[in-house]
């Protein structure tokens, strides 16, 4: 049997309680105030430059659809091409124009642990709820070197530390024995989890209290039926409400609705996300729906205009589009 999850009002994660079929309070996750609905923003620009007051509109709009939490310059928010003043003013304005009313997850990681230091510090003084840290990339730690690394993160700054873990990405997994090692850090709370794994995810929830969310929208009921606690999105840039939904629906033991919602952003997610390198896709789509420039920094280009079509596509199929 399945346990049941009743959530407080609004947005107090903190105070989920976790009760088993019993009626027994269960133990929460260790970061459970990041449960549900986190959404991997989108930077957007505007020739040439980052465009804060569109910034600030894409944040109005996840406070309106009743979105928990944003993680702005991720991979999404294309944090690679932003520098140094860029990224800490996209920390900034995300975490004023949330006011406390929704979450915020930075991003913060790096291949330089210095660097990852210095962004996650300055994450906590800007006002961040938690760092959303990736796995350092290119120059493939070993398993050792990833738990000094996030090691010295958590010891430097007091913020929670969100792990993230895309091997697709870093060319490199964070082992599961590692991510065990790792969470006995106070500081360490959760991992977005992007392997695509499921023995993974499995062994991670079986050996630590982490609170566990999908880095993959389209495994979002599987990880959740296993024990994860929600998703860090990209899709979710399009569709909050949906994704609430079925979040609910899987807290609520409802699985006939779980199901239904899954196949259908499924679809989306196979289709939009599959086209070229995220966020390519999500930014035309955002464009296409009125909600971003669609403007995007070298490396990353445009699509041709095939790639537009398929869009258009996946857009229309699942309603956003007429």
């Amino acid at each position: 049997m399945c346990s049941r999850v009743f959530f407080c009002p609004g947005h107090c994660f903190g105070s989920i309680k976790l009760l088993s079929p019993g009626g027994h309070i269960m133990a929460a996750t260790k970061g459970e105030q990041f449960a549900g609905l986190t959404v991997a923003l989108v930077t957007p620009f505007k020739d040439g430059e980052v465009d804060y007051k569109a910034l600030e509109k894409l944040v109005d709009f996840h406070l309106e659809q009743g979105t928990h939490c944003l993680a702005p310059v991720g991979t999404t928010g294309e944090s690679p091409t932003l520098d140094h003043e860029e990224h800490e003013k996209v920390i900034a304005t995300v975490v004023q124009r949330a006011a406390g009313k929704l979450k915020v997850m930075a991003g913060t990681g790096s291949n330089c642990t210095r660097e990852a230091i210095r962004l996650t510090k300055y994450a906590a003084k800007a006002g961040a709820d938690g760092a959303l840290i990736v796995g350092p990339y290119y120059n493939k730690p070993t398993q050792d070197g990833y738990y000094q690394h996030f090691k010295a993160v958590g010891d430097e700054v007091g913020l929670p530390i969100i792990l993230y873990n895309i091997p697709g990405r870093t060319a490199s997994n964070i082992l599961p024995e590692t991510i065990a090692r790792l969470a006995e850090h106070p500081s360490v709370v959760a991992i977005k989890e992007a392997t695509g794994s499921l023995d993974q995810a499995s062994q991670i929830l079986a050996s630590t209290n982490l609170t566990l969310l999908s880095g993959d929208d389209s495994l979002t009921l599987p990880l959740m039926s296993i024990g994860g606690r929600g998703i860090v999105s990209v899709v979710g840039n399009l569709i909050p409400k949906d994704l609430l939904a079925l979040v609910r629906a899987v807290n609520a033991s409802d699985l006939t609705e779980a199901r239904r919602l899954h196949h259908k952003m499924f679809n989306l997610a196979r289709d939009l996300l599959g086209i070229a390198t995220n966020p390519i896709p999500v930014k035309t789509a955002m464009r296409l729906l009125g909600r971003d420039s669609g403007e995007l920094r070298l490396p990353l280009t445009h699509l041709d205009e095939a790639g537009v079509a398929k869009v258009k596509a996946a857009l229309k199929a699942y309603g956003l589009l007429g």
